[in-house]
């Protein structure tokens, strides 16, 4: 598993770091969003202890998210570390070792202001985690992706158990207000997000 060493702010409250996995040859993005219950981070990977320390400094995390059961990556680790609670759809939380694990399920929120959007289509368990904070920002896993050379698209049919199928779901995401959308393989669209991706489901 690749190691970050530097964290980027985007928001006060929104931040991601990024590396690149040799073995999946692409980069993985992971995400904390900090929130009224504490913080989320959503994919993790290990993260350098500088830079996680100024991440944590002295907040609570309120939990660990995963998108689907491609994502495992440092999940554990970090469950484990902050004493967390992990949170995946329940085909993902049947593989899981912690004891801390939580199933979510469409539509439920999870933490004040925090709800689950299930996928299907996708990879097995697959999920987006809506914050409705600051205008709102969803964290997506592998559904929808911008990096190249596809750019800003959904995830290529290949990769997909049903490509129409996921087409559909995502159409879910439009009840949601949301300025930011931030991928597990891309950099975040940091403005008007709702808008590109209506474009991008027409």
């Amino acid at each position: 598993m690749p190691l970050a060493h530097e964290l980027e702010q985007l928001t006060p409250n929104l931040s991601l770091w990024q590396a690149f996995d040799l073995a999946v040859k692409a980069d993985l993005f992971s995400t904390a969003l900090l929130t009224k219950s504490g913080l989320f981070l959503v994919d993790p990977i290990p993260l350098a202890a500088p830079a996680w320390n100024g991440l944590i400094a002295g907040r609570t995390v309120a939990g660990v998210y995963l998108t689907n059961a491609n994502h495992f990556r440092n999940v554990e680790e970090t469950a484990q570390k902050t004493q967390a609670p992990v949170f995946a759809a329940e085909p993902v939380v049947a593989q899981l070792k912690s004891a801390t694990s939580k199933k979510v399920m469409e539509g439920e929120q999870i933490a004040e202001g925090v709800t689950v959007i299930g996928l299907e289509g996708a990879a097995e368990g697959e999920t987006a985690v809506h914050f409705a904070d600051d205008g709102g920002t969803i964290v997506i896993g592998d559904a929808l992706i911008n990096l190249d050379p596809y750019g800003f698209a959904l995830l290529p049919a290949k990769y997909c158990s049903n490509q129409k199928q996921l087409r559909r779901s995502l159409r879910q995401l439009l009840d949601f207000s949301f300025e930011r959308l931030c991928f597990a393989h891309g950099l975040p669209l940091v403005s008007a997000a709702r808008a590109r991706l209506e474009g991008l489901l027409r």
